[in-house]
């Protein structure tokens, strides 16, 4: 069958699976379609800085991650009689993660930094920026079978990157998303209640990492929001390489009723004022100024 063929039903499979998790979720907070359309459309390109990496592997070998995981591959972790995982694995899976999802934040820097107003804003861009991500992916995925293993052995395939992994994607990202527009947009009152009852884990990376006095809490929880959807991605790839299939759906589920409770708490922040929509959390990457709704125009900070 013609190449060409091949490639444009493909973006149509791909095409299914976007329409309707977008659909689903522009739905819940809708925002301007001409920005959604962009959003959606760099998240898509944020794979191929990916696969310029992997690319240059035949001619520097030495930047390949996935090797230096292979040192690891005889070291077993297990987690009680119910599963023994190799470390490798779990260093490859949380490369993938680490790479995936900084990529994804990316996207929405570069895309949606001057319209994120809200926190709810944050957590759609992300999810808009996945999708493409997911998009992308779903097409490389699905040529990819195509002409290795037939037309005949696309359905299930198709099924399963629907469903699971795209949803996956949005998850990940959303909950990203929903920590990123914390950093940016918590008042000062919620600021000392968050630092307050900060994990221990988070402080110590902080001492870690030595982040400056200026941005601190902008830092920490932005890195929270980060391990956070890199472990949950990396727990996602190592559920599906070690076949525990009978997980996929509870922890899908799990994340879906994660979603909708953080899209249902930044409206009871808004409540309590805690949550100011108009008010940048730290510089601007780009002016160094932050917003003020005195800055903004009428219309919108009536909106």
């Amino acid at each position: 069958m013609n190449n060409g063929i091949q490639i444009i039903v493909s973006i149509l499979l791909a095409c299914v699976p976007a329409l309707i998790w977008g659909y689903i979720y522009y739905k819940k907070h809708p925002e301007r379609r001409s920005t959604v359309i962009l959003t959606f459309a760099v998240g898509a390109l944020a794979v191929f800085p990916i696969l310029f990496y992997k690319f240059l592997w035949q001619f520097f070998p030495w930047i390949n991650a996935f090797k230096l995981a292979d040192y690891y591959q005889h070291d077993l972790i297990g987690f009680s009689n119910f599963m023994i995982v190799p470390l490798s694995v779990i260093i490859t899976f949380m490369f993938v993660g680490i790479i995936e999802e900084v990529m994804k934040m990316l996207s929405v820097k570069v895309a949606d930094d001057d319209e994120i107003r809200s926190v709810d804003d944050a957590i759609e861009f992300f999810i808009i920026a996945a999708l493409g991500f997911s998009f992308t992916e779903n097409i490389l995925y699905f040529y990819n079978i195509w002409i290795s293993q037939g037309a005949s052995n696309l359905l299930l395939p198709f099924l399963f990157r629907s469903t699971f992994s795209t949803f996956a994607h949005l998850m990940f990202s959303g909950i990203l998303g929903y920590y990123y527009g914390m950093a940016h947009f918590a008042k000062p009152i919620l600021q000392e209640e968050l630092k307050a009852k900060r994990k221990q884990w988070v402080q110590k990376l902080h001492n870690i990492f030595h982040f400056k006095k200026e941005g601190i809490f902008y830092k920490e929880i932005i890195l929270e929001g980060l391990l956070i959807s890199i472990g949950l991605h990396a727990i996602f790839n190592i559920i599906l390489e070690m076949n525990l299939n009978f997980l996929i759906v509870p922890f899908l589920v799990g994340g879906y009723r994660t979603l909708n409770y953080l899209f249902a708490k930044k409206e009871n922040h808004k409540e309590y004022g805690k949550v100011l929509a108009y008010v940048r959390n730290h510089p601007h990457p780009k002016t160094g100024v932050y917003f003020e709704r005195k800055s903004l125009k009428k219309d919108d900070a009536e909106a």
